[in-house]
Parts: C-alpha cells; sequence; structure tokens
C-alpha cells in the first residue's frame, strides 16, 4: 500500500497541485468573447493569461468588468482591452488622433475608421479625461479627473466603435485586473501576435 501511495499518489498529487498553482498565481488559458478587441482578437480565440506580468501602455489585459462597469451586461464577467494610460497619464483625442501626455499614440493596430469615427463614438471630434469624467456616465470614484489616477488605468478596445470601454464607465483598478493576454506561438494569425504580445512597442508616433 505505502509503495502505491509513493509511487502513484504522491506524484498524481504533486501534478495536480502544480498546475492549480500555475492557474492561480501564473498562467491561464481563457477564450476570448465578443468582438470589442477585433481585428486583434477574434471571438472565440485562444489566448493565455500573464497573472505576474507588470501594466504598460499599449498591454491588453483581462480584468473584472463587474467591479467596474455599472451597465455590465447579465452573464458577463470579463472585459478585455487595451491599456491607453497608465497612472499619472493624461488623454486626450483630437480628430482622428489619440493622445497621451501629449504625444501622439501610434495607432496601426486599428483600421482608419475606428481611430476615427470609432473612437469619436458618443463623444465627438474632441474629448479629454476631464470631460469623460465631468459627466454622471462614470462611477463617482471616477468622476472629475484630468490625468489617471494612481493604482489605475485608462483602457479601450481596439474595436472602438463597439466597445464598451473606458470611455464610458472610468478607469480599472490595478486589482481588478486578472492578467495580461499574450497570444500563444502557435496561433497563425501573425497580427494578432504583433499588435497584442508587442502592444508596448513604439507606443508613439516617433
Amino acid at each position: 500500500m505505502m509503495k502505491f501511495i509513493k509511487e502513484w499518489v504522491f506524484p498524481i498529487g504533486f501534478a495536480v497541485l502544480f498546475v492549480v498553482l500555475i492557474r492561480t498565481f501564473l498562467f491561464t488559458g481563457v477564450s476570448v468573447s465578443g468582438p470589442s478587441m477585433q481585428p486583434n482578437l477574434q471571438d472565440k480565440e485562444f489566448v493565455f493569461l500573464n497573472k505576474i506580468a507588470s501594466y504598460k501602455r499599449g498591454d491588453v489585459v483581462v480584468f473584472d468588468a463587474r467591479q467596474e462597469d455599472p451597465r455590465i451586461a447579465d452573464g458577463e464577467k470579463d472585459y478585455v482591452k487595451r491599456i491607453i494610460g497608465v497612472p499619472g497619464d493624461t488623454v486626450a483625442y483630437r480628430n482622428g488622433n489619440l493622445y497621451v501626455n501629449g504625444k501622439q499614440v501610434n495607432q496601426d493596430f486599428i483600421s482608419a475608421s475606428e481611430r476615427k469615427e470609432g473612437t469619436e463614438m458618443s463623444f465627438g471630434t474632441t474629448w479629454s479625461l476631464k470631460t469623460l469624467s465631468s459627466g454622471n456616465n462614470w462611477q463617482a470614484k471616477d468622476r472629475n479627473h484630468t490625468t489617471v489616477p494612481k493604482g489605475e488605468y485608462f483602457v479601450m478596445g481596439d474595436h472602438r466603435s463597439v466597445s464598451n470601454d473606458g470611455r464610458y464607465f472610468g478607469f480599472v483598478d490595478k486589482k481588478h485586473i486578472t492578467g495580461k493576454v499574450v497570444v500563444p506561438f502557435w496561433n497563425s494569425n501573425k497580427v494578432a501576435k504583433a499588435n497584442v504580445n508587442q502592444g508596448n512597442t513604439n507606443f508613439f508616433v516617433k
């Protein structure tokens, strides 16, 4: 009996524990739901979440939307979006161009129509964190800010004309972020791997 326990029970139990710890604290696999990150992430596409990554501008992250979006639809739980502003940043939009701290963001990862019409949806041709946060749509804790608060992030979906993102509900608290999205190496979508895995490379127009 002891031989069986040593040779089978202990190794299997250790392997199960190892997998649980990896999934809980380091990496886990998830399936994208919805079109808000198209064309870079497709509905039902399988990706990994890096749970120990630091978060930078351009990174694509998953967060618990129940804690951030008061208008979240029944049955939904997580949102996947791209980080545009990190703590201390200003964010503004003018006539098709997005600016962070006054520097123009390189938006080659989305179409011209999403850069312009998609980004203007409901907000006009010119907006900033100050104007977005001055209304009643944002959560009370996020209102009347000109910069991204400490410990928070401003996020937007790539398919902006359909994305319910920070423009509508405010900032995302770091403690509600589940992890950074990583497209697996075997995924045949080269555009996704470039625009998601390397999302913070060349974030600004040079």
